[in-house]
């Protein structure tokens, strides 16, 4: 059960209700969820993560695959419910195939098809495990991506663990069936 419910349109001041517009406008129509929608106690807060998100997911050159393939990681790591409910459609429709979802969903070290998608994995699951990279796991990413890439991949590391402490942090509820990930 989720420790902060979604604000109510109506009982939204004249600045929240801009700001969910300008965010569910970009994301699922009429109501801020997720992330946003805890971000919506403080509207200008919630515009600037919106903005900034939207800049990570829709103008970032690294490719969706790989971004996506890191956030469920992320979403894995700390048991992000919601993030991972909100991006497993993302990660088919990006081409990451159901075997590395699965693998992904069940904790274990999915058998990756290329070099960039295994150093993605790699550092994302390094990061997030140990709170540091390896000159090794940096050398292997930054050779697989390249100086760019591997700056973008961070910074999707950074933002996606950024929502996914906020989902838990909240208990933010998955808003169709069950959860989707095993405990």
């Amino acid at each position: 059960m989720a420790r902060i419910d979604v604000i109510p349109l109506d009982k939204m001041t004249p600045e929240q209700r801009r700001v969910n517009d300008f965010i569910a406008a970009k994301r699922h129509g009429g109501q801020a969820r997720g992330p946003f929608g805890i971000w919506l106690r403080n509207p200008v807060l919630a515009e600037k993560a919106a903005i900034f998100g939207d800049y990570v997911r829709d103008e970032l050159s690294i490719d969706r695959k790989l971004a996506e393939l890191a956030i469920l990681a992320i979403a894995r790591h700390y048991t992000a419910q919601y993030e991972w409910f909100a991006h497993e459609r993302h990660a088919r429709a990006a081409g990451i195939e159901d075997a590395t979802i699965e693998a992904i969903r069940n904790g274990k070290t999915p058998d990756l098809p290329d070099e960039k998608m295994a150093a993605t994995y790699a550092m994302t699951k390094e990061i997030l495990d140990t709170n540091a990279v390896s000159d090794a796991t940096y050398d292997r990413a930054l050779k697989a991506l390249g100086e760019v890439e591997l700056v973008e991949l961070g910074t999707t590391i950074g933002f996606y663990s950024m929502v996914a402490m906020m989902l838990v942090t909240f208990l933010v509820d998955v808003p169709e069936g069950p959860d989707p990930l095993p405990v």
